[in-house]
C-alpha cells in the first residue's frame, strides 16, 4: 500500500542565501498519527505549506496519494486538510456561514455537512456560538471553527501546525480522539509542535528536522531508543555546539 504522503528531497529556498528546507524526504502511512518537530525556524512551516500547495518549492517532488502536489493541485487539496498555527477566518460570516462555505468548496453533501457540524460542534462545546460572528470569537474559538471546517470533507490527510497552541485542555483532549478516530478509519495526520510530551505520548512515529535537514524520522520507539524524546532532541540541539 503506498503511503498517503511521499515528501521527496524537498528543498526550499528564500533569495540565495536562505535555505528553509534541505533534500528532506519523509513517508506517513495510512494510520499514522506523525510529529513533526525541530525549534523555531527549522523549516516546519516552510514544509508543511509546500506540501498542502500554499508555496512553491525549489526541488523535489512532494505526492499525496500518490498524486503530484505541482501536477495535480486542486485533486490533492480536495484530499487534505490544513490549519495553520493562526487561523485566518472570515471574521464578518458567522460561524455556521464559513462552515457551509466550506462545505461548498469540498462539495460535502448537504445533509452529511450538517451532521458532521452537529456532531463536532457539540464535542468542541461551540455550537451555541455558530450564529454569532467570528470577528468576535476568541482564539481557540477560531480554532475550533477552523477544527470543523477541516474535518468537514472528512480528509485523507490531515496537516497541522502547532495545533494544540490555544486550545484549552478539554479541546485538546477531543482532538486527540479525533486524531485517533481518523486513523482508524484509514486517514492519517501530519502535525508540527514544539511540544514533545504531546508528540511523545500521542504519536507513533516523528521526524526531527534542524535547520532545514531531517535528522531523524520513524518510529517513535527506534528514534529515541532508551531515552526520552526530550533528551534525543536536546542532544539534537546541541550537537552543533560540541
Amino acid at each position: 500500500m503506498q503511503p498517503i504522503l511521499q515528501i521527496r528531497n524537498l528543498t526550499k529556498r528564500y533569495g540565495k542565501n536562505k535555505t528553509a528546507v534541505d533534500g528532506l524526504s519523509l513517508e506517513v502511512d495510512a494510520g499514522d498519527i506523525y510529529g513533526f518537530i525541530g525549534q523555531n525556524g527549522a523549516g516546519k512551516t516552510t514544509t508543511l505549506r509546500s506540501l498542502t500547495g500554499i508555496i512553491d518549492f525549489d526541488e523535489g517532488e512532494i505526492l499525496i496519494d500518490g498524486h503530484s502536489v505541482k501536477a495535480e493541485p486542486v485533486l490533492c487539496k480536495s484530499l487534505i486538510a490544513y490549519i495553520p498555527d493562526n487561523p485566518d477566518l472570515y471574521e464578518y460570516l458567522t460561524g455556521i456561514q464559513y462552515l457551509n462555505f466550506i462545505g461548498d468548496l469540498f462539495g460535502v453533501e448537504k445533509e452529511t455537512r450538517a451532521e458532521r457540524i452537529r456532531k463536532y460542534a457539540d464535542m468542541f462545546r461551540i455550537a451555541g456560538d455558530l450564529g454569532a460572528l467570528i470577528g468576535s470569537y476568541s482564539h481557540g474559538m477560531k480554532q475550533k471553527v477552523a477544527i470543523i471546517g477541516a474535518l468537514l470533507h472528512a480528509p485523507r490527510l490531515m496537516v497541522l501546525d502547532e495545533p494544540f497552541v490555544g486550545l484549552d485542555p478539554e479541546a485538546a483532549f477531543k482532538l486527540k480522539e479525533v486524531f485517533r478516530e481518523m486513523c482508524e478509519g484509514g486517514a492519517a495526520i501530519f502535525f508540527s509542535t514544539h511540544v514533545l510530551d504531546v508528540a511523545e505520548k500521542l504519536c507513533n512515529k516523528i521526524a526531527i528536522i534542524k535547520q532545514g535537514r531531517l535528522i531523524a524520522s520513524g518510529p517513535i520507539e527506534e528514534v529515541r531508543g532508551d531515552e526520552s524524546l526530550e533528551s534525543v532532541f536536546m542532544e539534537v540541539l546541541e550537537s552543533d555546539a560540541r
